[in-house]
């Protein structure tokens, strides 16, 4: 599949300057670097921490959060 890329100018001019010592095609050079890239596993993500409110509150008594419908015509009942 043919697709444009926009690199780096300094970045084009090694990578055609390693794909010539390897003797490859400036092509399979990018194929083989991003495969690498793309086999990689992932680093680990660090842990988000949410703040917790100190606030009273919660949903309003008989109201099922789970229930998209029930919410949004709260919502429309209780528009400010």
């Amino acid at each position: 599949m043919r697709t444009t890329i926009r690199l780096d100018d300094a970045l084009l001019k090694e990578a055609k300057r390693r794909a010539l010592e390897r003797d490859m095609s400036l092509t399979r050079l990018i194929e083989e670097a991003l495969r690498i890239e793309l086999h990689r596993p992932a680093p680990p993500r660090e842990p988000i921490t949410l703040p917790i409110s100190g606030q009273a509150g919660g949903a309003a008594p008989g109201l099922d959060l789970n229930d998209n419908s029930a919410v949004l015509d709260w919502l429309d009942e209780h528009d400010g």
